[in-house]
């Protein structure tokens, strides 16, 4: 059976990567909390790229030597899409997963969405943490007198931003060419949240193709083909494992 496997920060927590929305998601400016879908947009990046970078930094680029767990292991040679930028799924040897919402160690030129640019290597490694904001727009190419990115000449952290949109950059056509051919789809660690798993439910819903949901504190979708594991990750794979 082709089976798709679509990923979320649950898979990751237990590399002890902090899910995106828990309360170490380092949403704060100043005295001012801002939710994910305010922090991590474009607009605070074309705004105010000095506290967007410093957030991402501390948010993500801060785990970036984490390892893959026994869970991304096993994925290794499954047909995979992954909502983490963490980069794990390819550190545990999957040649060929999708990293739907982009990756950790890439930045791209900063363009307009949908011009086809290419995948460059972040250099995290380089950053002085003593001068992190300095550090940081000498990284993304950021003019120190205006503040602000620039078309076609910044950089930016090649990761999909809740203000924009699916391109070919993120490799969404191929994506939802695996979604139709599943034959199955199994959901682990994701919080239903995004766009990319609504749109893996509305083609399964389509097509009638069961779906598999792997999640201690899973929600009830509404679609009579569905099966519940209301389980870890890790908890999961020895089930299959050992059934196997």
């Amino acid at each position: 059976m082709d089976t798709l496997y679509i990923t979320g920060a649950g898979v990751s927590a237990e590399s002890g990567i902090p899910t995106f929305r828990g309360e170490d998601g380092f949403w704060t400016i100043g005295s001012k909390n801002y939710t994910p879908q305010e922090m991590a947009t474009r607009a605070m990046y074309e705004n105010n790229p000095a506290e967007f970078l410093s957030w991402y930094y501390h948010r993500f680029a801060t785990y970036r030597n984490h390892g893959p767990n026994a869970v991304h292991y096993w994925l290794a040679d499954k047909n995979l899409i992954t909502q983490n930028i963490d980069g794990l799924d390819g550190k545990a040897g999957n040649k060929n997963y999708i990293a739907i919402h982009g990756r950790l160690d890439q930045m791209t030129l900063y363009h307009q969405q949908g011009e086809n640019v290419s995948l460059l290597s972040t250099p995290w490694d380089d950053i002085d943490e003593t001068q992190l904001v300095e550090s940081l727009f000498s990284t993304f190419n950021i003019d120190t007198t205006s503040q602000r990115p620039k078309i076609d000449a910044s950089f930016k952290p090649y990761v999909l931003l809740f203000d924009e949109y699916y391109t070919e950059l993120y490799r969404i056509t191929e994506a939802q060419q695996r979604m139709r051919s599943a034959e199955r789809i199994i959901f682990i660690g994701t919080s239903f949240s995004v766009n990319i798993t609504q749109m893996a439910l509305d083609i399964a819903m389509k097509k009638k193709t069961p779906i598999e949901i792997v999640d201690p504190n899973a929600i009830m979708i509404p679609y009579g083909g569905v099966t519940y594991h209301r389980m870890t990750a890790s908890e999961y794979i020895r089930k299959i494992d050992d059934e196997s």
